[in-house]
């Protein structure tokens, strides 16, 4: 039997993104970001072991990212809007990846309820299009600053959509952040068939 959650494969190999249904009444309403039967038949496995959740809380114009996981060891996530709303957008800076340089975005929030899976490997990034925005993730692996990097989301390579309207408010440290051509030459990205043997350990038993 179908699930009742929609789903679809990104323009990143291996990226989803998940719809569920949403229950309203007069009290409110009821959904679940997460949910095992439509994420298996997605994918053929359930999801990682949870080993950290995280929150943020951002202004409108915040750019978060593109930041990415060293790999070995690689993080994937599964991500979702709580409040106000987001462009939420998955960049492959796998090399050796079938659809490297790509990328694709979904705008969440709490409307919808919509969640993105991003596989091991890949870049994150996503742009708050309102005051208060609160975007919650499970990750597959605890966080550890040595392993964390991050791109530039303004590289005109990769043109990301990020509105005009509003000045980017962005930290320092992605300000700062190399372009992806830079970093691919300097050896410093994720080689795709490592980050899906990676990513299969997750779900082994």
């Amino acid at each position: 039997m179908a699930s009742a959650v929609r789903y679809r494969e990104l323009a990143v190999s291996g990226a989803y993104a998940f719809t569920p249904p949403v229950f309203e009444d007069e009290r409110g309403l009821f959904t679940s970001p997460y949910q095992e039967p439509a994420f298996v038949e997605a994918l053929g496995h359930p999801l990682f072991r949870v080993a950290q959740s995280n929150h943020s809380k951002s202004r409108r114009g915040t750019v978060r990212g593109i930041h990415y996981t060293v790999t070995p060891p690689g993080v994937a996530k599964y991500v979702y809007c709580a409040r106000g709303r987001a462009i939420d957008i998955v960049v492959d800076i796998r090399v050796g990846s079938p659809t490297y340089g790509r990328w694709d975005s979904t705008v969440l929030d709490p409307e919808g309820f919509s969640s993105m899976y991003f596989p091991v490997g890949v870049g994150h990034a996503f742009v708050a299009l309102e005051d208060d925005t609160v975007m919650s993730y499970m990750l597959s692996g605890s966080y550890e600053a040595h392993n964390e990097l991050s791109l530039s989301p303004l590289d005109p390579a990769l043109g990301l959509p990020i509105p005009t309207d509003v000045e980017p408010l962005l930290s320092a440290r992605d300000t700062a952040a190399p372009l992806l051509a830079q970093v691919r030459a300097e050896g410093g990205l994720p080689e795709y068939d490592k980050c899906r043997d990676i990513e299969a350990a997750l779900w082994r038993p």
